[in-house]
């Protein structure tokens, strides 16, 4: 009878364990991603799109969840959280990555793309690997990358055509010097901000106008009190899907082979529908009445942020070959 006792106690112990440990498996198995966009969005459907593929290719070894609305964080948390594996994936703006990975400065700079195709053509070839091998020294590898659209001038005034339009307009830009630069340049007043507050200020006059894509002017409504779009489509700003390098380490070749490929499927899927969508908030607000004008000369726009290529590259000598090499990429 003890002995019996015994076993039961040892087979329930046994148990219990191998319910743990399958319990840790699967814990270990689920990968956690950032993603400050909403359910919806161009770039949610395609990260949704790799974490089914992922589990699915992998017959769940991986099994990716993707966490949207920045819910687990804001994102110089969540390249933190990344970068020390806290978080497992994410999909990165390069705008904020600037203080970790200095070489991701050069891409706010204006004007450094004359067009999405240009921003492509440099991010999946050889430049692109150049920045991904100095995010993988801090700890991100970018598997691909994403496209968050060309930002342009809209105000409440006038149609902009040259830069001398733009003196005088109190425009609204995000927080960083290089876009409070730029706008300086074109003897405008730079007037950084929170973005909830721009519609009230363009409302109110407290700005005359500020900038972004279509999908951002369309969803925040903004075009309801701005009547001019301008396609200056000066700042053009690449996103990562980045996993964090110790996740990445410790994969097989098999399953890394499997996340580049499915990475650089919801890329592709990701460009398509971010496309789509600004074809039809372009749409919505040419309807609403709003005035969308080329801007013809944009070389003109370029010359005046030569200073401020100037000052950048006085600061930054060694990233000088790498803004050239963007440039004279064809």
């Amino acid at each position: 009878m003890h002995n019996y006792k015994s076993n039961i106690k040892r087979l329930t112990l046994v148990s219990v364990g191998a319910l743990s440990v399958l319990s840790l498996s699967v814990q270990a198995a689920e990968w956690r991603g950032w993603n400050i966009h909403p359910e919806g969005y161009p770039n949610s459907d395609a990260l949704e799109s790799f974490a089914e593929k992922v589990a699915e290719r992998t017959e769940n070894r991986i099994e990716p969840r993707v966490y949207h609305n920045a819910v687990l964080g804001d994102q110089p948390d969540a390249i933190e959280q990344t970068r020390n594996g806290a978080l497992d994936f994410a999909n990165f703006n390069m705008g904020p990555m600037g203080p970790i990975v200095k070489e991701t400065n050069v891409l706010s700079l204006p004007f450094l793309f004359t067009g999405r195709e240009h921003m492509y053509e440099v991010m999946d070839g050889e430049i692109g690997d150049r920045f991904a091998d100095a995010l993988e020294e801090e700890g991100l590898v970018a598997l691909s990358w994403f496209e968050s659209g060309a930002r342009s001038l809209y105000n409440t005034e006038k149609a902009i055509e040259t830069p001398e339009d733009v003196e005088g307009l109190k425009i609204r830009v995000m927080n960083n010097d290089l876009y409070v630069d730029m706008i300086e340049a074109l003897d405008g007043n730079a007037t950084p901000m929170s973005y909830g507050e721009v519609y009230q200020s363009l409302t109110t006059g407290v700005l005359d106008g500020a900038e972004n894509n279509f999908p951002s002017f369309e969803s925040s409504n903004h075009y309801e009190v701005s009547q001019y779009y301008s396609l200056t489509e000066h700042l053009i700003i690449p996103e990562c899907l980045c996993i964090a390098k110790s996740k990445w380490d410790e994969l097989s070749d098999e399953d890394k082979k499997i996340v580049e490929e499915e990475a650089l499927a919801a890329a592709e899927l990701q460009r398509e529908l971010w496309s789509e969508g600004s074809k039809e908030s372009r749409k919505i607000v040419e309807d609403a009445g709003v005035e969308i004008n080329e801007v013809e000369d944009k070389e003109a726009f370029q010359e005046k942020m030569q200073p401020l290529y100037d000052e950048f590259i006085e600061e930054n000598p060694d990233l000088e070959s790498l803004i050239t090499d963007i440039q004279d990429t064809i």
